[in-house]
């Protein structure tokens, strides 16, 4: 039996492109690219890659036609980072019916945590939801992420909204 933990998901916003206090790297290393069509077998390596520290496993459920129908859904887009051309990180947007557009992955390989590259790349992501037609960007992070995310979060000006509490059981190694 796997061991099971209290887990607390934060919902946070940015209601307007004025309230957003960017982080920008000026490293000629960095560099972003829009993936023009994710297929399902880089879906899956992002999201084990990035995603295995901290438990993401809804969407290892998902059979391949699920995860496809996901990606191609009008309004969703995927966004890789690289630092010295090595993939560092990468993020997902997604637009809701009312426009507003969800932050839905987000995340860095865990030889680059560390550097300053999620400021940049959470930045990189609000910006391209503005440019987007966003009316609000929003995501949600627990316990379970990056110590630094929350705290990453805030200091962009992102603002709670709503909270709740689950439990969840951990994957052992």
């Amino acid at each position: 039996m796997n061991p099971k933990v209290e887990v607390v998901r934060t919902y946070l916003e940015l209601s307007s492109r004025a309230a957003f206090h960017p982080a920008r790297l000026e490293d000629p290393a960095v560099s972003l690219e829009r993936v023009p069509r994710c297929s399902v077998e880089l879906s899956r390596r992002l999201y084990r890659e990035v995603g295995g520290a901290y438990h993401w496993v809804d969407r290892l459920a998902w059979t391949d036609a699920e995860l496809d129908a996901y990606l191609i859904q009008p309004g969703f887009g995927v966004w890789l980072m690289r630092y010295g051309g090595k993939l560092a990180g990468f993020f997902e947007l997604r637009t809701d019916a009312d426009k507003s557009i969800e932050i839905a992955l987000f995340g860095l390989l865990s030889e680059f945590v560390g550097r300053g590259l999620g400021k940049h790349m959470l930045t990189c992501a609000v910006d391209r939801a503005w440019e987007l037609g966003a009316t609000r960007v929003w995501l949600h992070t627990c316990t379970l992420d990056s110590r630094v995310a929350l705290p990453n979060y805030l200091r962009r000006g992102f603002v709670p909204y709503k909270q709740e509490t689950y439990e969840a059981e951990l994957a052992c190694p």
